[in-house]
């Protein structure tokens, strides 16, 4: 494993602190963690998205996926006092 040396202000090491205090996690290993979940987040959108309908809904109308997820989805309440098509 190689060190690194970074610079970062004072107002974010306390915030790391904190954070390593209160997991019981030194530092690096919440930077390291933190690097990681960069790492994954950063992978090509496409790559991720490709085959999701395959994974999700093959087989399906697109149409009858949405009626039957649609109970799932939270409302906004302005949207409640709205009448429905």
């Amino acid at each position: 494993m190689t060190r690194i040396l970074a610079d970062l202000p004072d107002e974010d090491i306390r915030w790391l602190d904190s954070v390593a205090a209160e997991s019981g996690r030194s530092r690096a290993a919440l930077l390291r963690e933190a690097v990681g979940a960069f790492r994954t987040e950063s992978t090509d959108w496409i790559e991720r998205g490709f085959g999701l309908w395959t994974r999700h809904g093959a087989g399906r109308d697109g149409d009858d996926f949405e009626e039957a997820v649609r109970p799932d989805w939270s409302t906004l309440d302005d949207d409640a006092d709205q009448p429905q098509p």
